[in-house]
């Protein structure tokens, strides 16, 4: 019988995983090399050799590179969104906006990688699991939420899209430049962009007009 390659200097012991566990250590190598290379530059050789794997090894896991991609940006849209989402449901409408501002610096924080790689521009085949898209549904339950708002203090409905967009827009290309910055602190910036958002709709106009 024959036995097992025993480890060598030159090459540690392999470490037997189940087809779930595997899956999950190819991912999260995945969105490293993303993250670090962008996805034209990321290779599944890289890949399957920080996982010490042969290459059909993730192919027959996620059938190629854009496969694997999608699983990742896939993850990591679902993880912001939910946090999104949570935000906006469970709060008054200040609170709301504070914890929208600090769900995103959360994850930028937590979950740099997963950042990096949706920030970047998607493979040319891909047709959702963007960045954009992301933020597109955000805009939508923020405009649902400023329409209601509108509507109680007698302004027009139908512009709320228009501050949805100002707003998530705000926050995503604050968090953007926080992503490298990191300093003042997350809740420090949170607390600054719903200063400016919420005392600017507090105060708004019914009927602006640029100046003359």
């Amino acid at each position: 019988m024959s036995r097992p390659p025993q480890a060598t200097p030159d090459r540690p012991a392999r470490t037997r995983m189940t087809g779930t566990q595997r899956r999950q250590q190819l991912i999260e190598i995945g969105r490293s090399v993303f993250a670090e290379r962008g996805y034209e530059a990321a290779s599944i050789e890289e890949i399957s050799t920080r996982a010490n794997v042969s290459k059909p090894v993730v192919y027959e896991h996620f059938g190629g590179k854009e496969g694997l991609y999608a699983v990742v940006v896939d993850r990591e849209m679902s993880t912001l969104l939910e946090m999104i989402t949570s935000s906006l449901t469970q709060n008054r409408s200040r609170v709301r906006v504070e914890r929208v501002a600090l769900a995103l610096l959360t994850y930028v924080e937590e979950r740099t990688d997963g950042f990096r790689i949706l920030v970047r521009d998607s493979p040319v085949a891909a047709k959702e699991g963007t960045y954009s898209s992301l933020l597109n549904e955000a805009v939508s339950q923020v405009g649902h939420i400023l329409a209601g708002d509108f509507s109680r203090r007698g302004f027009d409905a139908a512009l709320a899209p228009l501050y949805a967009q100002a707003l998530v827009g705000m926050v995503a290309t604050t968090a953007t430049w926080w992503l490298d910055e990191r300093s003042p602190s997350k809740e420090v910036v949170a607390a600054h962009l719903v200063n400016l958002c919420w005392n600017g709709l507090t105060n708004l106009e019914e009927n602006p007009q640029l100046g003359e």
